[in-house]
């Protein structure tokens, strides 16, 4: 009996030695999924042009987007404000995804995006934590402690391990 659990922790610690391998896919394959849920919701408070089918982001914000953030989602705050967060946020949601995608400056785009996953937990949305919100944060917490992986710029440019 001693030998057949001896026999079968070696396969396991053999298949284990190969993983990192599967890691920079895994890696990569978080950093898209969470890419494109932010880039979709960037492109979502601008107006945006089409190209060979490929939607692209012009510098116009939508108006919807300036009602929802005025009265919506801060309407207790001076317009003004909630303006520059409808702003901030358009702005985060189509440049953060891109370091993700790139795997450039990935742990600061990560954190980046939880801070915007957390104040949308907190003052957007606060039903949506188990359906989509601890998925979001799950992922990026995964990139913030791992990084991007053998597969990014900053592994190329020598900014992780």
């Amino acid at each position: 009996m001693n030998a057949i659990l001896t026999k079968s922790r070696d396969i396991y610690l053999m298949i284990s030695d190969h993983m990192d391998k599967v890691e920079a896919v895994a890696l990569l394959a978080a950093r898209l999924l969470v890419a494109r849920v932010f880039w979709m919701s960037g492109l979502g408070k601008v107006n945006t042009w089409d190209v060979l089918g490929m939607r692209f982001p012009t510098p116009d914000m939508q108006q919807s987007t300036y009602y929802l953030f005025s009265n919506r989602f801060f309407p207790d705050m001076p317009s003004w404000l909630s303006e520059l967060f409808a702003v901030g946020a358009a702005i985060g949601e189509l440049t953060l995804p891109l370091l993700l995608v790139f795997g450039f400056l990935t742990r600061l785009g990560a954190l980046g995006l939880m801070v915007m996953t957390l104040v949308i937990q907190i003052f957007v949305m606060p039903d949506a934590w188990w359906t989509v919100h601890a998925w979001w944060a799950a992922i990026l917490l995964v990139l913030i402690a791992r990084g991007p992986g053998f597969l990014s710029v900053d592994k190329y440019l020598g900014l992780t391990r």
